[in-house]
């Protein structure tokens, strides 16, 4: 009988949603590249075939995230037919990342300050792109707000969809999914309220 055969790229995977998992519970500096190792079956030092380190691995973890957040951003809106159809399919999307990644949530609030310098400027650059893609469709639905209030909502509204680290498993998925979106659509209604 054949082993399967690993498609390349799948371990890799692998081992970052292990390492998220882990640096959430234990912290970075409170995890071991052999716990993380056995988390996957393999001993820690066999993580170097895909990692240089920690360090890299944290740092592709964020990168990596913060890549699929900006791009899935920007296919959403190219996607949707108008503003308020972007809108709705941004938040969707932030919706199911925070309630499919918690753990990448928690890292990132904890962890960023591990990554080494020039990955973190990488990932604060798509991070700030990424906050532009709401404001180019907030600045559609609300041309009358300024372009750093518009900021500050988004802001306010990831704080509130990325809560998921302290409340999911409280509802099934997809009330959470609906009462996450009213509460973001509730909070993004504000904007017109002081106008």
């Amino acid at each position: 009988m054949r082993s399967p055969t690993r498609v390349p790229g799948n371990r890799r995977r692998e081992i970052l949603d292990a390492a998220a998992g882990l640096f959430a519970a234990r912290g970075f500096h409170g995890t071991s590249i052999e716990e993380i190792g056995a988390a996957v079956g393999v001993s820690g030092p066999a993580l170097y075939r895909h990692f240089s380190g920690k360090e890299s691995l944290l740092a592709e973890m964020l990168l990596d995230v913060s890549e699929r957040l900006r791009g899935a951003a920007v296919e959403r809106v190219t996607a949707a037919g108008a503003a308020g159809e972007a809108l709705d399919a941004l938040i969707g999307g932030q919706i199911d990342f925070a309630l499919d990644h918690p753990a990448l949530i928690t890292v990132h609030d904890r962890e960023l300050g591990n990554v080494p310098e020039p990955s973190r400027r990488q990932i604060r650059r798509l991070q700030r792109l990424y906050v532009e893609e709401w404001v180019t469709v907030l600045t559609e639905l609300y041309p009358d707000v300024p372009p750093p209030e518009l900021r500050a909502a988004t802001h306010a509204v990831f704080g509130l969809l990325n809560s998921t680290p302290h409340s999911a498993g409280e509802l099934p998925r997809a009330a959470m999914a609906a009462l996450l979106r009213r509460l973001a659509l509730a909070a993004l209604s504000g904007l017109v309220n002081e106008r």
